[in-house]
């Protein structure tokens, strides 16, 4: 009888029991707070809701929301993003009028939801949304909310979400940016909803507009904000306009997909799809990506910026620059003029299409969504003060108009997408065009002439030069042992032998007003032979650690060489105890005098980098493949690249170079010689090296060109201070453009910029199997499809130099030559 009690109170107790089993974890109660070790979860599982500490935050605890089946925590809502919590005794409550507060568990409030409507029996619920509400238990209605966390978004906006304004409430959506990667109060960086003229999307960093979306044209944003994209069988994406709302909203076909648009610390706007497949969140779309995307007004009144141009700003037809020589010098603020005034008096003004384009900025533009296109020009054509008009929304014939009464403020152009838009111009200038783009095209043509007049012209007369002293030389046996050096092996190619005098000539006798510097070789001096040929002689010091055998592996070198990314050698002289090299004279002299240098380095805008990587990685990729020679540089550094008066890059310097036969992988030499800071781990270490060797060099010159900062030596006792441990954190937490260089800050591809610095720790990763080839390297850098693998940590080593190493045979002989420069490191062994 007593089992059967007993069983019978178990099933009572199962049965009682069952409402509270089935009581949804999603759910909170005024009487049931929710502490610090607790969580709410949505009923399908999608988020969470509870107290979370950033990574490294000193336990500073917030209240948010963040994806649960995802394994790195993605918050996409804090609550007390101002006032964090450092007491574990936090609870989040829910009164009995449905307010939320957020306390220490002394009665200290640190937030409060403070709900506008009073609500008899709150429960507060975790939706499949991710929204956190406040509704009242016996409301039928699921969709009236007394509270909800969506009305006030952090960084991230998701399906669900609206960017943009309440107008009844006056309540206004943004994203606002966390400070830190630890800290997730409000940052610089700020996308909001503008409601002036025609709405469209603002971009701001520290007060400052940096970019904006363009108006909503039915379809997305003229500005290419992400809405009609490729996901189309993905996404939903869509604008409010109305007399309530003004908001901007995405959405998605499949529920179960996961996406999330966030405004990061960097100031970059990302949005990003879920892969189950990889797991990991892809990026699909970003801004600012192009140059026209990190300066608003950057051209000024009547400019457009040209997202895919170059130059980057063009004045719209019929208008010319106001500031010729500020255009010419790249200052194109003050914008442009128009050739002809308009003459509204006699009707005669007519208007042109600006095609592709993302509308001028329309906030002080008016909007009539009754007009149709042939009504709004004619509304222009009325109002004297009308410089544009454009079509509302373009979707099917197109309806409403949108009139410019103002200057027209950052338009950009497009290759792709945007929208039409009519400018108004006076009937002379109807059919011309900008006249910076007539005479950028004229002095582009005068240029390419010119120089290839002078190209053939000094071809020919290098080739008579070069038969006259040929013939000259014939006769001169002195030194022939060593001028037999000059002679490539298997080939009867022979270098040009310069006379001792000749060069003394050019040089004013090796004048210290000729110098241009020294190295390890010995001093470079400027010279002008008397053919009126500028040239470089690089004379060998009597003291020099080098010798003839650097002498004459370069010279065997070079002169097999021929690529327009490597230094040409013109010729040698071997006379007495005199051992000069001759180069084509570079006037720009070596990159690392424009990189390290803060009024130089202004020069160097971002094509000119970009331009300057592709260059040099040209160049490396025929000495490691194209050549007849396979060849390891074994000290690339910034100092030995050379910039020509266009500022095209060229190697140099490979006095230390070896070459590799044909199924040669790699070797290991006891003499390690090169630059401290360029050297990769295995060469530094152990003496090895191989192509791969001059990859990582290659790597460390490409941050050096973003950063516009000198890569230190190996040997720190903090990875931060070292310009690949730098870079490898800023990558990895996400904030790599703020490795740039200040300088460009204004001006910059952020696609390549991040695509060059992924490329860049692909190349300085510590093992050499895992560094890519040059070939991939050119690849990979010239195609904005091109597959990037994400890199591993890089190679160097963080730490200080222990007594033994100091006191070690270790020797760093670097000086800067102009990029001619050589810099040897003995290792004792």
């Amino acid at each position: 009888m007593r089992k059967l009690y007993n069983k019978l109170f178990i099933f009572l107790s199962i049965i009682l029991f069952l409402p509270s089993l089935s009581n949804s974890t999603d759910i909170l109660t005024p009487n049931k707070p929710l502490s610090v070790n607790e969580s709410l979860v949505s009923s399908d599982g999608t988020f969470t809701l509870g107290f979370f500490s950033p990574t490294n935050s000193n336990n500073n605890l917030f209240i948010g929301v963040w994806y649960k089946r995802i394994p790195e925590q993605s918050v996409i809502w804090v609550g007390n993003r101002r006032n964090p919590v450092t007491n574990t005794t936090a609870v989040l409550t829910l009164t009995n009028n449905g307010s939320l507060l957020i306390t220490d568990g002394k009665s200290e409030v640190f937030w409060s939801s403070a709900s506008t409507t009073s609500v008899r029996n709150p429960i507060g619920q975790l939706l499949d949304t991710g929204n956190f509400v406040v509704r009242d238990a016996s409301t039928t209605n699921s969709k009236i909310f007394a509270w909800q966390s969506f009305d006030y978004p952090t960084d991230t906006l998701v399906p669900g979400m609206k960017l943009g304004w309440n107008l009844t409430s006056g309540l206004n959506r943004n994203l606002t940016a966390w400070a830190s990667p630890t800290d997730p109060s409000p940052g610089n960086y700020t996308l909001a909803m503008d409601l002036r003229g025609d709405p469209q999307l603002y971009f701001w960093n520290s007060g400052v507009v940096q970019w904006r979306s363009g108006p909503w044209t039915g379809l997305d944003f003229s500005g290419q904000f992400p809405a009609t994209m490729t996901y189309t069988n993905t996404f939903v994406f869509s604008f409010v306009n109305n007399k309530e709302e003004v908001y901007y909203a995405t959405g998605v076909i499949n529920k179960s997909t996961l996406t999330r648009l966030v405004v990061n610390q960097s100031g970059i706007t990302q949005s990003f799809v879920w892969l189950d497949g990889s797991n990991t969140w892809n990026l699909y779309w970003y801004n600012p990506k192009g140059q026209c995307d990190v300066g608003y007004i950057a051209c000024g009144p009547y400019g457009a910026c040209l997202q895919d141009g170059s130059p980057m700003c063009s004045c719209l037809q019929g208008f010319q620059p106001k500031s010729p020589k500020d255009w010419a010098l790249r200052y194109t603020s003050g914008g442009c003029i128009r050739k002809t005034e308009l003459d509204c008096k006699n009707r005669s003004d007519g208007f042109v299409t600006v095609p592709q384009a993302m509308l001028p900025d329309t906030v002080n533009s008016t909007v009539d969504m009754t007009m149709n296109l042939d009504e709004c020009r004619a509304a222009c054509l009325k109002n004297c003060s009308c410089t544009a008009y454009a079509s509302a929304d373009i979707r099917g014939s197109g309806r409403g108009c949108i009139i410019w009464s103002t200057a027209l403020l950052d338009t950009g152009l497009f290759s792709e997408g945007g929208q039409d838009f009519y400018l108004r111009l006076a009937a002379a200038d109807i059919g011309s065009t900008s006249s910076h783009s007539d005479e950028t095209a004229g002095s582009t043509l005068a240029i390419v002439l010119s120089v290839v007049l002078g190209v053939i012209l000094l071809v020919v007369g290098s080739v008579c030069y070069a038969w006259m002293k040929k013939k000259r030389s014939r006769g001169n046996n002195n030194s022939r042992n060593e001028q037999s050096a000059a002679k490539s092996k298997g080939d009867d190619m022979e270098l040009l032998q310069f006379d001792l005098a000749a060069i003394e000539a050019a040089t004013d006798g090796f004048s210290n007003e000729n110098k241009l510097g020294e190295g390890g070789f010995g001093p470079v001096f400027k010279g002008k032979t008397e053919e009126g040929q500028e040239i470089a002689a690089k004379r060998l010091s009597k003291t020099s650690a080098q010798g003839l055998d650097e002498l004459k592996a370069e010279m065997m070198l070079v002169a097999k060489l021929q690529h327009r990314n490597l230094v040409r050698l013109l010729g040698c002289c071997i006379e007495g105890d005199e051992r000069i090299l001759i180069y084509e004279y570079m006037p720009n002299k070596s990159l690392d005098a424009f990189l390290f240098d803060e009024q130089k380095s202004v020069l160097l805008d971002w094509s000119t980098r970009y331009q300057i990587i592709l260059g040099i990685a040209r160049g490396l990729l025929y000495l490691h493949q194209d050549s007849r020679f396979r060849i390891i540089h074994r000290d690339l550094k910034a100092g030995n690249i050379l910039l020509d008066g266009d500022m095209n890059p060229k190697i140099s310097d490979f006095g230390l170079a070896r070459i590799f036969g044909g199924d040669e992988t790699k070797t290991k030499t006891r003499r390690v010689v090169g630059t401290y800071g360029y050297m990769s781990p295995e060469y530094a270490l152990n003496g090895i090296f191989s192509v791969k060797s001059d990859v990582f060099s290659f790597g460390v010159i490409v941050l050096e060109i973003i950063s516009g900062k000198r890569n230190k030596g190996v040997f720190l006792s903090d990875a931060k201070e070292y310009l690949l441990g730098k870079a490898w954190v800023l990558w990895k937490e996400g904030n790599g453009l703020e490795l740039l260089d200040a300088p460009l800050a204004q001006s910059f591809s952020m696609g390549e910029v991040l695509r060059c610095m992924k490329v860049a720790l692909l190349c300085v990763q510590e093992r050499p199997e895992d560094r890519p080839t040059m070939s991939s390297v050119v690849l990979m850098l010239g195609s904005d499809h091109a597959f990037l693998p994400e890199p591993n940590p890089p190679g160097f080593v963080a730490r200080q130099r222990s007594p033994d190493e100091s006191s070690s045979s270790m020797k760093d002989t670097s000086n800067s030559v102009n990029g001619l420069t050589v810099t040897t490191m003995s290792l004792a062994r």
